[in-house]
């Protein structure tokens, strides 16, 4: 490849964000159903945080992890969908260079948070099935602390690590991003300089930082499935997967799409299918999060339905 010329070639100040469709009859209906998925989600979210922390029953460490989670979905979907829903209603779809870096590097980092938190939780939920009688001492509080606040902190350190990579490259020709937000794939596809560095670092963050987590979760539902088939009751085994169930639904989900974002070859890789995979994981995922951890968790749907008598009580 020619070596470019940067130095005489207008830098890109601001991107285009081509969003989902250009047919502007789609643009409303578009923003009506992102515009329900989000607030979907942060009433959802919110409310499991809620009734996790108000519910006495529910300060253990899973419900603990779960809020975690919560959170992060939250933090993650106000990073993407605000700028999308302005796209749709607007038109507007620029976003400036500094804002597109912003974007970018919360987005990785609460998406490396989520990972590291539902590893946390397979963990818990492993030490729960396996080591029923020293679950307690195995999942006291200062470890539930140390390792949310270990998910939290190592999440963002992929993040810093690509983001200033990033900012090393130059953007010199196209501005237009064919995507529904500043993605890092679709990102490096219009820089004029070499991206081999950037694109290495993705590869060691996932080899070294997320694909070891998920061979933690992998292990860990091994020994639990182990763990349940050797349980005797068929009222045994439901209750133990039905702790578990819920969990591994939402690894599945999210681990899987965005493995097919990062880690297969870039020659497998198109537009479209980002852009789905995207919107699986940027908005659909925590929308469902909490709805699969109340719709299959007796508990919660306790704390949830004793939460509206008390509201209702209190309204009238």
């Amino acid at each position: 490849m020619a070596p470019v010329d940067v130095e005489n070639m207008t830098m890109v100040k601001e991107f285009i964000i081509l969003g989902l469709s250009d047919n502007p009859q789609l643009q409303v209906p578009l923003f009506l159903v992102f515009l329900l998925i989000y607030l979907i989600t942060l009433l959802g979210n919110l409310v499991l945080i809620t009734v996790t922390r108000a519910d006495p029953r529910l300060h253990t460490p899973m419900y603990f992890f779960l809020s975690n989670l919560s959170l992060t979905d939250i933090c993650c979907t106000c990073t993407i969908t605000p700028k999308l829903l302005q796209i749709f209603i607007s038109g507007d779809k620029t976003i400036s260079y500094a804002g597109c870096l912003v974007q970018l590097h919360f987005f990785i980092g609460f998406a490396c948070v989520e990972i590291f938190l539902l590893t946390a939780m397979a963990y818990d939920r492993y030490a729960a099935v396996c080591h029923p009688l020293r679950y307690s001492l195995i999942m006291n509080r200062r470890v539930c602390v140390l390792l949310a606040a270990a998910s939290w902190i190592s999440g963002f350190i992929p993040s810093e690590m690509i983001t200033a990579s990033v900012t090393r490259l130059s953007f010199c020709a196209s501005n237009v991003i064919d995507h529904i937000f500043c993605e890092l794939m679709p990102l490096l596809k219009l820089s004029c300089t070499d991206t081999a560095i950037t694109q290495s670092l993705v590869f060691v963050a996932a080899s070294l930082m997320t694909m070891p987590a998920f061979l933690v979760i992998i292990i860990s539902y091994v020994y639990i499935i182990s763990a349940i088939l050797r349980i005797r009751s068929a009222e045994g085994k439901r209750k133990a997967f039905s702790t578990c169930s819920s969990h591994l639904t939402v690894v599945s989900i999210y681990c899987l799409s965005l493995f097919c974002m990062y880690l297969l070859p870039s020659s497998a890789y198109s537009q479209e299918q980002g852009k789905i995979l995207s919107v699986l994981y940027t908005t659909l995922t925590p929308m469902l999060n909490p709805l699969i951890y109340s719709l299959r968790n007796k508990e919660v749907k306790n704390a949830v339905r004793k939460s509206l008598v008390k509201f209702r009580l209190l309204c009238e």
